[in-house]
C-alpha cells in the first residue's frame, strides 16, 4: 500500500516557483521586444496596442462593423489624408511629410514569430506528456478546466475569446511580475491542496478498484 507524506510535511516544503519553472518570467515569455510589450516595460507601445485591440473589438463586437466595410473606410480616410497632406504641402512650398515605408521592423516581427512558434512547441509537447498521464494530477486537472472551458465557450463569440486571451497577456505576466513573492505563495498553496486531495482521491478510490492478476511473460 502506497505511503503519502502528511499535510504538515507539504507545509514545510521548500517553496519552488510555479509550474516548476526555474527561470524569470522575463526569461520564460522569450526576453526581448515581446516580453517588453507583454511586461509593460515599453509602456508607449504596450499601451498603443491595448487601446487599438480595444478599439476594433468594440467596433466589431459592439458596433458590430463589418471587417471589409471598415478596411474599405479606413483606407479612404487614409488616402483622403494623405494627398490633402502633399497637396498643401505642394501649395505652400513647405517640406513633404515622411511617412515611414514600414510600420513593423523585420526583426522585430521575426523575434515575434521565433517566439510564438517556441512557445507552441512547448505548449503542444506539455500537452502529449499530459495526455500520456505521467502527471495524473495535472491529467484530471486539464479535464476539468477543458470541460468548464468548453461550458463557458458556450456565452463567448471568437472575437471575444480571442479579446479575453489578448487581455489575459497583457494583464497577468506583468502582475505575476509585480507581485511574484504573493503569486507564488498563494498559488504554491492552491497546487498542494490540489496534490493533497487526489492523493486522497487515489488512496481512497483508485486504489480500490480491483485489478486482474499481472501475467507473467514465459521466457522463451
Amino acid at each position: 500500500m502506497p505511503i503519502y507524506s502528511s499535510d504538515s510535511d507539504n507545509e514545510t516544503m521548500p517553496q519552488t516557483k510555479l509550474f516548476g519553472r526555474q527561470r524569470s518570467i522575463r526569461s520564460v515569455l522569450g526576453g526581448g521586444q515581446v516580453a517588453d510589450v507583454l511586461l509593460w516595460e515599453n509602456k508607449k507601445v504596450s499601451a498603443a496596442l491595448s487601446v487599438g485591440m480595444t478599439v476594433l473589438w468594440l467596433l466589431f463586437e459592439v458596433a458590430e462593423y463589418n471587417f471589409v466595410t471598415l478596411f474599405c473606410h479606413i483606407s479612404i480616410a487614409a488616402m483622403l489624408i494623405i494627398f490633402i497632406w502633399f497637396t498643401t504641402a505642394d501649395f505652400f512650398n513647405w517640406n513633404p511629410p515622411r511617412i515611414p515605408g514600414s510600420i513593423l521592423d523585420k526583426s522585430t516581427f521575426n523575434e515575434f514569430a521565433f517566439t510564438f512558434h517556441e512557445r507552441s512547441n512547448q505548449a503542444l509537447s506539455k500537452f502529449i506528456d499530459i495526455a500520456r498521464g505521467k502527471e495524473p494530477a495535472l491529467f484530471f486537472m486539464a479535464i476539468f478546466f477543458l470541460l468548464m472551458l468548453s461550458v463557458i465557450g458556450n456565452y463567448f463569440t471568437f472575437l471575444n475569446f480571442l479579446y479575453i486571451c489578448f487581455v489575459c497577456l497583457q494583464t497577468l505576466p506583468f502582475l505575476h511580475n509585480k507581485f511574484e513573492d504573493e503569486v507564488e505563495m498563494y498559488a504554491g498553496k492552491l497546487i498542494r491542496q490540489v496534490k493533497k486531495m487526489f492523493r486522497r482521491f487515489d488512496s481512497s478510490v483508485l486504489n480500490k478498484i480491483p485489478r486482474g492478476p499481472v501475467k507473467e511473460k514465459k521466457l522463451r
